[in-house]
């Protein structure tokens, strides 16, 4: 008999790539082609002269193709310090930045400097799914923080979870796979949280580039301390349309980036050279760009709810950055009407479930419309679907 790790088989499969056997061997209509709206990542490819960048550095920087250092180019490394100083405010340095192969990868190695299997990390639900499915692949317990209505965790019924085996609170802002956009009081709130009880806030904010805010979304970086207790991860793929390059980056103090550097050393060695140089290339020349990009998805947001509001019996809980998450008017489960909307509708999107403890009702009334790929006029006939589905299917 094969042996596994039982730990990994107890691990759910890939949500991303679970939805995609659904319309495997399905024909679509000529007059209803697949709206795809499962996956948060943009098809576009990066701007003309970043892919410019690129081919420069694989053509002319020798050092490109050759192993780097482990935690990332030292231009990359400054200029993301230099850039988090001047938007957080605060002292963030060359030496508390490490580039990693994605902001995925950036979680796995912040939770191997924390977590041994045993121990509790704290996730608002509904959650990031990667994020859960590491934690139970380390055989380390995902402990679920359930939220309200408006998709925001509460400090206090945070606090009630944690145990003496507890190592860290998890925040994804903004929210995958809700949109919301933590309040600056409330980071500051589970950050004073992660202090008192001596524990680490990570704080993911892959989607920064398009937070709706004007101001910095927290001061967390302004304490002095900040480097006891918080880990913040990025991600170069949203902003640059890197994903392919997998280039994340993550900011702690530099004892823990000495431990990073272990795990880093022995599962990629160095992030991919090209990536890096395509990250920094962008960083120095296309804030203009990214800011028109993060205008874009404000108006694809506000399409969003302004299409979905009248639909009936539909209910927007979160919106922002990539995603709506939504409550569903059906009898059905949201996996099964997820289906069904691949093949009556010519919709692929995720369901609650999917973010959710198993069982946990709330996961069967909801999905995820991951908008960044459909622009107005997309969103516009994904709700003409939804609407006529909603009418075929409502007594």
């Amino acid at each position: 008999m094969p042996v596994f790790n039982p730990n990994i088989q107890a691990t759910t499969p890939p949500p991303v790539m679970e939805a995609r056997r659904w319309i495997k061997g399905v024909t679509f209509p000529a007059n209803r082609p697949l709206i795809n709206v499962s996956q948060a990542a943009p098809v576009d490819p990066p701007h003309p002269e970043l892919r410019k960048a690129i081919a420069d550095a694989a053509l002319n920087e020798d050092s490109a193709h050759l192993y780097g250092p482990v935690l990332g180019l030292p231009d990359l490394r400054a200029e993301v310090a230099h850039q988090w100083a001047a938007a957080y405010g605060g002292e963030i340095a060359f030496e508390n930045v490490a580039i990693t192969s994605g902001c995925n990868q950036a979680f796995a190695a912040t939770m191997a400097t924390i977590a041994a299997p045993g121990d509790e990390v704290i996730l608002p639900t509904p959650w990031y799914f990667n994020h859960k499915m590491w934690l139970d692949m380390g055989g380390i317990k995902a402990v679920p923080l359930a939220t309200g209505d408006d998709l925001l965790p509460d400090p206090q019924a945070a606090e009630a979870l944690i145990t003496p085996r507890t190592r860290a609170i998890s925040l994804v802002t903004p929210n995958n796979p809700g949109g919301v956009e933590y309040p600056a009081s409330l980071v500051r709130a589970f950050f004073s949280l992660a202090q008192a009880h001596g524990i680490v806030l990570i704080l993911d904010e892959t989607y920064r580039d398009f937070d709706s805010r004007e101001q910095a979304p927290h001061d967390l970086f302004m304490t002095p301390d900040w480097q006891d207790n918080l880990v913040q991860l990025y991600s170069f793929s949203k902003a640059y349309r890197l994903t392919g390059h997998r280039v994340g980056a993550m900011v702690a103090s530099p004892a823990r980036l000495a431990e990073v550097e272990k795990f880093l050393d022995t599962v990629t060695i160095c992030p991919a050279q090209l990536g890096q140089h395509a990250a920094l290339w962008g960083m120095r020349h296309l804030a203009d760009w990214v800011g028109g990009e993060r205008l874009e998805i404000l108006d694809r947001r506000a399409a969003v709810e302004e299409h979905f509001a009248p639909l009936p019996g539909w209910r927007i809980l979160g919106c922002g950055a990539y995603f709506a998450y939504v409550e569903h008017p059906f009898d059905m489960a949201s996996e099964a009407l997820c289906q069904r909307l691949v093949t009556d509708a010519s919709v692929l999107a995720l369901p609650g479930s999917m973010f959710m403890p198993e069982g946990d009702p709330a996961g069967a009334k909801q999905l995820r419309i991951a908008f960044a790929n459909i622009d107005r006029a997309g969103i516009a006939t994904l709700a003409e679907r939804l609407a006529r589905f909603t009418a075929e299917n409502t007594p």
